[in-house]
């Protein structure tokens, strides 16, 4: 087990620096086009990395971010992982000629619980294979709420050796039922975080989704080498970048610790 993440008292960052770690999250299953719409207005005026869209809606996001600099980011076998490795093929060759620039794919989670490792092994080595032949990059996306640490640090080597861009901790949709019979969901924890930034060779990124709600939350996980966040508050972190004097230089901005919650892995 990690030890418990440490943080620098400050990092130096500019509002790109942020703004460019951010992929933007339109993939709520009940978002109107008008919605999406909006949160595509959204990632252009705010420069971030990509807009992740359900894979319809790559034409709409092509064409709202053409000469924007904002990247289109498909999500495949969303967000449960249950199509077999052919389809998962299928979907990321189409959505990557489509104009997706980067591609998130969720794994067989399944398959890693049964310790089927040849099988995730291969499924990701195809669609790594399929993404980067038609010019995109892939982001893999474990789903740690259903997972132990052996499964993750297991992924993150697979990853490694498959050589794929990213690694990603969640979906934002990974309810795990209590026994109270209501459903809760973590998402990106540090201890998780931590745990795949050891555990990933040096050139694989890290992405963590669920839970980057705030600027403090981006400036912990940028602090322990995270690279990249899903976020579904974007607006709301960057507003909240300026108010604190974080412009087109880079400036000191202190991290501050993480609440008791947080530390503790009840949710981040």
């Amino acid at each position: 087990m990690s030890p418990a993440a440490t943080f620098p008292c400050t990092i130096s960052v500019s509002l790109a620096d942020l703004a460019k770690m951010i992929d933007h999250s339109l993939l709520h299953p009940t978002m109107t086009d008008a919605e999406v719409a909006a949160g595509l207005a959204i990632a252009a005026k705010y420069k971030v990395a990509t807009a992740c869209v359900k894979p319809y809606s790559i034409p709409q996001a092509v064409a709202a971010l053409r000469g924007t600099g904002v990247l289109v980011c498909p999500v495949i076998g969303f967000p449960a992982g249950n199509s077999s490795t052919e389809v998962k093929v299928f979907e990321a060759t189409q959505a990557a000629q489509a104009g997706g620039k980067e591609i998130d794919m969720v794994i067989n989670v399944g398959k890693a619980l049964g310790g089927d490792w040849g099988y995730v092994a291969a499924e990701i080595q195809a669609v790594n294979s399929a993404v980067v032949a038609n010019g995109a990059i892939l982001k893999v996306i474990f789903e740690n709420d259903f997972l132990g640490p052996a499964e993750i640090v297991k992924l993150c080597r697979i990853c490694s050796d498959s050589g794929v861009a990213f690694v990603k901790t969640s979906t934002g949709y990974g309810f795990v039922k209590q026994k109270s019979g209501l459903y809760s969901y973590q998402g990106a924890t540090l201890s998780d975080l931590q745990l795949m930034r050891e555990n990933v060779d040096s050139g694989v990124q890290i992405k963590a989704a669920g839970g980057v709600r705030t600027l403090d939350d981006l400036l912990r996980v940028r602090a322990l080498g995270v690279t990249r966040v899903g976020a579904t508050s974007t607006e709301a972190i960057l507003e909240e970048a300026m108010k604190r004097g974080i412009g087109e230089e880079r400036v000191a901005v202190e991290v501050l610790p993480p609440s008791n919650a947080i530390a503790g892995n009840k949710g981040y």
